[in-house]
């Protein structure tokens, strides 16, 4: 079938798509250079700044989360790939001019890893002060030591950025960042998939009457391909994976949040989070934080993703703290 997409030149797409997503929001983002945005009012001088990297073709993500409380800047790559890095190490450049400090967090894919490591060691060797935190909390994963980044990401994002704004040291930052890390675990379902916006091809298939758990951001094969499930059955299956893996206790407090893949509607995943709530409930686990919506997407493939964490009180507190991203904002 044919790609039916507004788009002009695929090999301009995404120079257009940054161009365009600075210009919505002029006020909270620009352009570095090229394709990497940056906040429109810089932090002041001292703090710790917050880079991460990724593929284009997953808006709000990442670049969406740049801005007060969270990002200072995003290096963004061509449609589904990683940036070079090359445009890495710039942007720890100029994170570090004044002589501040980086954190970058990166998202475990290979292409992302690769860059970011060589762009790591370039930052030693110019004696730039970086420090890197790798999301991989998916548990459909068979290595648990190599698992992928997905939307957990925008958690790290959201408590690191925090810490920074309020004036933590790197290390402390990195603390925290590591913190969220290692406890958060995200299972993702998709019932149908995106097209690749610059070649319209598709990215991978399933029947009219499945779906996949486990399927990755840029859909890699999963693990429990299956007949279609209520919003109920679904949420109650990822879910009890996700408890078991993270050794969820009676007790504990939880931070949720559901992303949409990119054509699924807030109707579908409300339904979900209600059924999420209420086994949260029946097991005595505090669900003490959510957020429902897209923020890291795949075109307009159907599914979601959804992502536990456990919380104590200071990540409740930096989860809790003002922020003003174009896609993530708190008051």
């Amino acid at each position: 079938m044919r790609m039916k997409k507004f788009i002009n030149d695929p090999n301009k797409l995404v120079g257009e798509l940054l161009e365009g997503f600075t210009l919505a929001f002029p006020d909270k983002v620009k352009l570095n250079g090229t394709n990497t945005i940056v906040r429109t009012s810089p932090k002041p001088k001292g703090m710790v700044r917050l880079v991460t990297l990724g593929g284009s073709g997953h808006e709000p993500g990442l670049s969406g989360f740049v801005g007060k409380g969270m990002l200072d800047s995003s290096v963004a790559g061509e449609i589904f790939a990683a940036p070079g890095a090359v445009k890495c190490i710039e942007a720890f450049r100029d994170a570090c001019a004044g002589g501040e400090s980086t954190l970058l967090i990166v998202l475990n894919h290979a292409g992302d890893v690769l860059a970011s490591n060589i762009a790591m060691q370039a930052a030693e060797r110019e004696g730039l002060k970086v420090k890197m935190v790798l999301t991989q909390e998916d548990i459909s994963g068979s290595d648990p030591t190599d698992r992928r980044g997905l939307v957990g990401c925008v958690a790290v994002y959201k408590v690191a950025g925090a810490a920074a704004e309020k004036g933590a040291s790197l290390d402390a930052c990195f603390d925290v960042a590591q913190r969220m890390a290692d406890n958060m675990r995200t299972l993702a379902v998709a019932v149908r998939t995106a097209t690749h916006p610059a070649t319209g091809q598709p990215i991978f298939d399933l029947g009219d009457d499945e779906m996949e758990i486990g399927m990755g951001q840029h859909g890699e094969a999963g693990t429990g391909r299956m007949q279609l499930k209520t919003a109920d059955e679904t949420a109650e299956i990822m879910l009890e994976e996700l408890l078991a893996d993270l050794g969820v206790r009676e007790g504990e407090e939880l931070l949720v949040i559901l992303n949409g893949a990119g054509a699924t509607t807030l109707m579908e995943l409300y339904l979900v989070f209600r059924r999420i709530a209420q086994v949260l409930e029946a097991k005595k686990i505090r669900l003490a934080r959510s957020s429902i919506g897209e923020f890291i997407t795949t075109q307009e493939q159907a599914g979601f993703q959804m992502m536990i964490a456990r919380l104590d009180k200071e990540l409740i507190e930096l989860w809790d703290a003002p922020a003003d991203a174009p896609f993530f904002a708190k008051l």
